[in-house]
């Protein structure tokens, strides 16, 4: 198109065949296995490089979902390679610090430990260089028709593909094209804070806490935490509280944080509550959210949800990850099976997708009412029984 002064007027749009809007460890996933099957991708990420900033806290993947994706990615050894000795081990005590369950790692498990660091690098490094188009805040997307869709960025460009993923979590951009679905509160708040170098500066904290889990729970309240591979302790407290519970706290001041949170557990006992008073840095807020169990859209030609867009759901089937991992897998392979027929593909993954997100879904409300409840820790200890006892049943 030309204007009438002879300039020639704004570009069309770029145009990629496949869009994936997320750089997570779904968006990841989908983009590897793509690759493993000689198909290309073009991977959105709002943050402004890879090493941006760190990217939390200790993952078990599990065999079934997190494991069968890294086999389907052909990672599985090179993850393996990273896995964190004794991050298996488990600990589960009342608000008095009795231990009540204790187990060990003896490398026989099944949900090893990984950085989630290290598994994003992992997947960072297996991709061609170029896929992951750093800087690039999706802000919103609209149907073109026949499939294809157009995705506006923050810094006002565009872009058009013929295969739209958004696994951009829990605030999806994308969902809209899909779904009215937004996420509610689940009625539980983590503050989240970490004890760096655990047994030099914080020894008798990593003694309370142990080598892996740790869990200990009582009045609808919980400690939760893990051993990090840089020997730092990663610890969430939990609180069944109003939405707007911690509004009002001033988190930029960790000083008032910690005498807030500490007013939560004042009859805890002294090794549970310095956790919070020797926390390093600053304390951060985490509204838990979930979308509906059983979330689920009817298909829309040319675009599909992944990970925490599809099934954002609580953390207490411990599976969010797994989830987004197996996701990007089967995603990656439905895809590579029908070549020329996204539509079959698109259909063939969301039968595997919503099945399976709604069955964890469902884990994860009795998860969050094993946690906090009138009964805890004592429920938590019953679900691990249960557990125990299934492969004999």
């Amino acid at each position: 198109m030309t204007d009438t002064t002879g300039n020639s007027g704004p570009a069309a749009a770029p145009h990629h065949p496949v869009t994936v809007v997320g750089g997570g460890l779904g968006g990841l996933m989908l983009a590897r296995v793509l690759h493993v099957n000689g198909i290309g991708a073009t991977v959105l990420d709002l943050e402004p490089s890879a090493d941006a900033r760190t990217q939390g806290g200790m993952l078990d993947i599990h065999e079934e979902t997190g494991q069968a994706a890294l086999r389907e990615a052909r990672l599985y050894d090179a993850f393996r390679a990273k896995v964190h000795p004794g991050g298996e081990a488990v600990r589960i005590l009342d608000r008095h610090a009795n231990v009540l369950r204790e187990e060990e790692d003896d490398g026989t498990g099944g949900r090893p430990e990984i950085d989630r660091g290290d598994l994003r690098d992992l997947l960072l490094g297996s991709l061609p260089a170029g896929t992951v188009r750093w800087n690039a805040k999706a802000v919103s997307a609209r149907s073109l028709g026949d499939g294809r869709h157009e995705v506006t960025l923050a810094d006002g460009s565009r872009l058009t593909t013929d295969l739209l993923v958004g696994a951009d979590g829990a605030w999806s951009r994308i969902r809209p094209l899909l779904s009215d679905a937004t996420p509610a509160y689940s009625g539980v708040s983590f503050v989240e804070l970490d004890l760096l170098d655990a047994d030099a500066r914080h020894p008798e904290a990593a003694r309370t806490i142990g080598g892996g889990m740790f869990f200990a729970l009582g009045d609808h309240k919980a400690f939760l935490a893990h051993r990090e591979t840089d020997g730092s302790l990663h610890v969430y407290t939990g609180l069944r509280v109003a939405e707007d519970r911690l509004s009002a706290v001033d988190f930029t001041d960790p000083g008032t944080a910690k005498a807030t949170l500490l007013g939560e557990f004042t009859d805890w006992a002294p090794e549970l509550r310095r956790l919070v008073i020797e926390a390093d840095g600053p304390l951060v807020p985490r509204l838990i959210h979930a979308l509906p169990v059983g979330h689920r859209w009817e298909r829309v030609p040319g675009v599909t949800l992944l990970g925490d867009a599809a099934h954002l759901m609580s953390p207490f089937a411990g599976e969010g990850a797994n989830l987004a991992l197996i996701d990007g897998a089967d995603l990656g392979r439905c895809l590579a099976a029908h070549p020329g027929d996204p539509e079959a593909a698109l259909a063939e993954y969301e039968a595997l997708l919503f099945p399976r997100a709604e069955r964890t879904a469902r884990e994860s409300v009795a998860g969050l009412a094993a946690i906090f409840n009138d009964d805890a820790p004592q429920s938590l200890l019953d679900m691990f029984a249960g557990h125990d006892a299934a492969p004999e049943a």
